[in-house]
């Protein structure tokens, strides 16, 4: 039998392919293609245009980084809009944290939603039936727009990267309405690519969010089917952000009941992950300056 193989194509350089054990499903939508199947390294897999966005091996990497440290950071979030994140594993960690009293999720393409309940239930597990979920599919660039002022304390935006169905995500105008819907201690962070590959998202989206937030800086995550190295996560705060130490953390993740539930994140690893290498911390560094 001839053995079946996906090679993810973000770059045109440089990738990387996994041995397909069985193609679960694939469907063009109104927006893109999906395709999920089982791999026999990392389990189930996501892939948009080409484009590795999760798998069951290495999601908890990405999914505990961008979710609990900006919850963390904020420390009292009781409001949070996730954009994206259609296979719900960004929700159910958020629902881990106990003072979270209303989660809206606005994810663009509802057959991301859907086939992630099918073949990828583990990643989302019981979230879609918690009572503080709000799914809706739609544009979340529009729900910003309409939101009323100070509608959140997190915004969470896992998106693809800023091409396609992405782009509006990284804009002024995104910003801008992130900016007014979060409360006054209010926060938003986003995924901002690998940046030994992808430095130009790291400092184009860092220079736009300083013109609509006082306090931008980035964290790293170490995922590996990210390839290239660390992946940014940039956090942005209508106020400036204290430098937590671990043991400040701690007593918020024991708080919020998700201390001892995590595969990456940890206090210690929330506090390194912003002493950001200097090939990372010039890219920010110079945005912040321009």
């Amino acid at each position: 039998m001839t053995e079946q193989w996906v090679t993810e194509s973000l770059y045109p350089d440089w990738g990387q392919r996994f041995r397909v054990k069985r193609e679960l499903a694939r469907v063009r939508s109104d927006f893109q293609e999906i395709v999920i199947f089982e791999s026999f390294s990392h389990g189930r897999v996501m892939v948009l245009d080409g484009v590795i966005q999760i798998t069951e091996a290495d999601e908890f990497v990405y999914q505990e980084m961008i979710t609990h440290v900006p919850l963390l950071a904020h420390g009292d979030a009781a409001r949070v809009l996730i954009i994206g994140a259609g296979d719900g594993g960004v929700l159910r960690h958020v629902l881990q944290h106990r003072g979270v009293q209303r989660a809206v999720m606005a994810e663009i393409d509802g057959e991301v939603v859907r086939l992630a309940r099918e073949h990828l239930a583990d990643i989302s597990g019981d979230a879609w039936n918690d009572p503080r979920t709000e799914l809706l599919i739609g544009d979340g660039i529009d729900y910003v727009r309409r939101a009323a002022d100070a509608s959140f304390d997190v915004i969470i935006v896992d998106s693809t990267d800023p091409i396609g169905v992405g782009e509006v995500l990284f804009t002024d105008e995104f910003y801008a309405g992130c900016a007014r819907v979060l409360t006054p201690r209010g926060l938003v962070v986003n995924q901002c690519g690998v940046p030994f590959m992808q430095a130009d998202e790291l400092r184009e989206t860092s220079a736009r969010r300083r013109k609509f937030f006082p306090h931008v800086s980035a964290y790293v995550a170490a995922v590996p089917t990210y390839v290239g190295g660390f992946m940014t996560l940039g956090i942005a705060a209508k106020v400036e952000l204290d430098e937590l130490t671990p043991a400040v953390i701690r007593a918020r993740a024991e708080a919020a009941g998700v201390l001892g539930k995590t595969g990456y994140w940890s206090p210690e690893v929330q506090a390194a992950a912003f002493q950001l290498p200097p090939y990372i911390s010039k890219h920010l560094r110079n945005a912040l300056l321009s």
